[in-house]
């Protein structure tokens, strides 16, 4: 007799907690804290790069010798990572040896670019004209959700070609990611306007 009173009175307190009605609130948007490196910058000086830049002194260069399972168009492809803030951005280098060729990786070029406007909300081409160190090319700053937000090309116009992109390894979600994009922006476009040929 007792036994079924305290199982009544259980079961009675269980229908009573089921009734409640529970009020969820939204959770504050919070952003994963970034810890940035200072910055500070040294010479890109490989010897199978005829090239040279000034790179962030937090990012390791890395040889790229392989191509999807082939041996790259020339040996002068690299990475430069920067472990800290997930960032790689991937360096390609080719020789020209005729208009042809030239008009190809300049249309390679807009064409990968291009490849983001599924995710992009705007790219901005922004010239690059620099002929006292005979460097030439286009800055794509890629607006959006985009998995590269950052690419460019660089030449000589007749016998150097260089390409770059800048890519995070994480999920793109562009209000969060903002300020690594632009602190990494400010290290490429140093990059970029350093660049010489040797």
């Amino acid at each position: 007799m007792i036994w079924n009173r305290i199982y009544l009175l259980l079961l009675f307190v269980s229908f009573l907690s089921a009734c409640e009605e529970t009020v969820t609130a939204p959770k504050p948007r919070a952003y994963p804290r970034v810890i940035y490196p200072e910055k500070a910058y040294k010479p890109f000086d490989q010897g199978y790069c005829d090239f040279t830049f000034e790179q962030p002194v937090y990012a390791v260069v890395e040889h790229d010798t392989t191509y999807f399972d082939e041996k790259p168009a020339s040996d002068c492809w690299f990475n430069l990572l920067v472990p800290q803030l997930n960032a790689k951005i991937y360096c390609s280098y080719y020789p020209i040896s005729s208009r042809k060729d030239f008009d190809k990786l300049v249309a390679d070029a807009f064409e990968m670019t291009n490849k983001h406007n599924i995710k992009a909300s705007y790219i901005e081409e922004i010239p690059v004209h620099r002929p006292s160190a005979q460097v030439y090319g286009i800055v794509f700053h890629v607006e959006g959700a985009a998995a590269s937000t950052y690419q460019f090309f660089l030449t000589d116009s007749t016998r150097n070609f260089v390409r770059g992109s800048l890519y995070f390894n994480t999920q793109a979600r562009p209000d969060s990611l903002a300020p690594v994009v632009d602190f990494m922006k400010k290290d490429l476009d140093r990059m970029v306007n350093t660049f010489k040929w040797q």
